[in-house]
């Protein structure tokens, strides 16, 4: 890697990172030596780079920096072309279009050299088994998550019961056969999974969830951590 691209790369590594990212795990990822990412980063705040932190402490970026977009490189490219082939074989209804437009977008700004790496891509994914047939709009569950409101959900589980219960969404979680809204419910006084093509009706509520998602997304976390943790003491 030319001194430039890991300049550039220390940036983007510290951009993705809340947290102070050490010399050493700088060095790791750019497989070079911490005293090569040392004068590196000195280089950086000679040339007014807002990073802050010293040797040894870790390194922060300050979050109102904005770069000048680079060109992706061949690896960059290939790895959102494959994540945009899975998103767009999910059969969601806003963003499995949404990510063959993005795919359309790129190939337009990259470089004719790089047009292949899109047109023909080396990496795929599998297809979704089947089609999954839903009533409430999985876009209606990410407008809950973002706007931090609760929902009512009418649901049908496995067994045929069918329940109102109203829940806290978290997150909408994709898998290659099925959406599943996690979420903390009232009534179970517990996280839930929520299969979408299970949910007979979701309304959302003009109530606030009442707790800020990042400890409440930790909460979820933890708990599913200790769940598997459980599953794998009984196996």
């Amino acid at each position: 890697m030319r001194r430039a691209e890991r300049l550039f790369q220390i940036i983007q590594i510290l951009r993705r990172s809340t947290r102070p990212v050490t010399g050493a795990a700088l060095a790791a990822e750019l497989e070079v030596s911490t005293r090569t990412v040392y004068r590196d980063v000195a280089d950086l705040m000679a040339q007014r780079v807002p990073i802050t932190g010293a040797a040894g402490l870790g390194y922060l970026l300050a979050a109102e920096y904005d770069m000048p977009p680079l060109m992706l490189t061949s690896a960059e490219l290939e790895a959102v072309v494959l994540g945009a082939q899975w998103v767009a074989g999910r059969d969601d209804k806003l963003l499995s279009p949404a990510a063959r437009d993005v795919l359309a977008k790129i190939a337009t700004a990259v470089p004719a050299h790089l047009r292949p790496f899109i047109a023909e891509p080396s990496t795929a994914t599998e297809p979704s088994l089947n089609d999954m047939e839903e009533v409430v709009e999985t876009a209606s569950l990410r407008d809950a998550i973002r706007k931090r409101l609760k929902l009512r959900l009418q649901y049908c589980a496995e067994n045929g019961e069918r329940t109102e219960r109203v829940v806290w969404p978290v997150v909408l979680g994709y898998s290659d056969t099925k959406r599943v809204l996690i979420a903390w419910c009232e009534t179970q006084q517990g996280f839930r999974h929520f299969r979408t093509d299970r949910m007979q009706a979701a309304e959302l509520l003009d109530q606030p969830i009442g707790e800020p998602r990042g400890p409440l997304l930790r909460r979820w976390e933890a708990s599913r951590s200790a769940e598997l943790a459980e599953t794998s003491r009984r196996a």
